[in-house]
């Protein structure tokens, strides 16, 4: 597989986005089939209290394999590089950062020795690479070109990769995950990042928070505060507002939507989506 071309955009004016057109890639990669559920937004009305968390980093809580590192890998005008963690523009990426939320919320499968013993061994592994320090690429005996791949040091396999590579931290092997015994946080689902759930009391709803928190502090996933809203009356899920009413289109949504006019201009189109 050879490596992907790349390049930058601003955004905001301030942050640079690194933007990769993974479309060979993705035209040899079978996709995942992940029928979505259609009530992520029903039966809400019976709770007083909700809470709507957005995940952090997105797809980079998921760790990369061997072979998806060779085959993310990218060029610019650094040199070549291989991703550590699941970049965005993957066919899949969303599909299985869903599986691994879902595996989160309602305990399918563990990694074998349970979960704190795999977010242990994860801990472990980075304590070790951080204690080797360096990296391979400083004693490179050559001087390459900007974007000469560094094989030897791609082929290294670090202690974390170690851990990443191993088949008792792969909880898909099989496909879809099956029933475990272990008890699901709430019985929702998310919308690949987008959480929502609710409690019919205050205290009921801070018991459930503090299992999800502690269920994804075991699989390492993060949470943004600044974009969650944590038991409050109404909050917003999925451009909409829910609250003990049921849900509703937001109204800034709503008048945007009917605000739109007939766009003339690629440019003028990207605007009106990116608001």
């Amino acid at each position: 597989m050879g490596v992907t071309d790349s390049e930058y955009s601003e955004e905001n004016g301030v942050d640079i986005r690194l933007c990769i057109d993974y479309k060979m890639v993705n035209s040899v990669t079978a996709i995942m089939e992940y029928a979505m559920v259609d009530d992520l937004l029903m039966d809400m009305e019976k709770y007083l209290w909700y809470c709507s968390d957005d995940a952090a980093s997105g797809f980079w809580a998921v760790m990369m394999t061997q072979r998806a590192r060779k085959n993310s890998a990218f060029v610019c005008a650094l040199g070549h590089f291989e991703w550590l963690r699941m970049p965005f523009g993957l066919k899949n990426a969303p599909m299985i950062y869903q599986r691994m939320i879902d595996n989160a919320l309602w305990g399918f499968v563990q990694p074998r020795g349970g979960w704190s013993a795999f977010a242990e061994r994860v801990q472990t592994a980075e304590a070790a690479d951080t204690a080797v320090g360096g990296s391979p690429t400083d004693t490179a005996t050559h001087s390459r070109t900007r974007v000469e791949a560094d094989r030897e040091s791609s082929d290294i396999s670090d202690s974390l990769s170690a851990v990443v590579n191993d088949p008792r931290g792969d909880m898909f092997v099989s496909g879809e995950a099956d029933q475990s015994s272990l008890a699901p946080v709430f019985e929702r689902r998310s919308l690949v990042d987008d959480i929502c759930f609710g409690g019919e009391s205050f205290d009921s709803c801070l018991e459930t928070l503090d299992r999800r928190l502690s269920r994804f502090e075991e699989r390492r996933i993060s949470i943004s505060f600044t974009k969650s809203m944590l038991v409050q009356p109404t909050v917003d899920f999925l451009s909409h507002a829910v609250s003990r009413k049921g849900y509703e289109l937001m109204r800034r949504n709503l008048r945007l939507s009917q605000s739109f006019r007939s766009q003339r201009r690629k440019k003028e189109c990207k605007l009106s989506l990116a608001r």
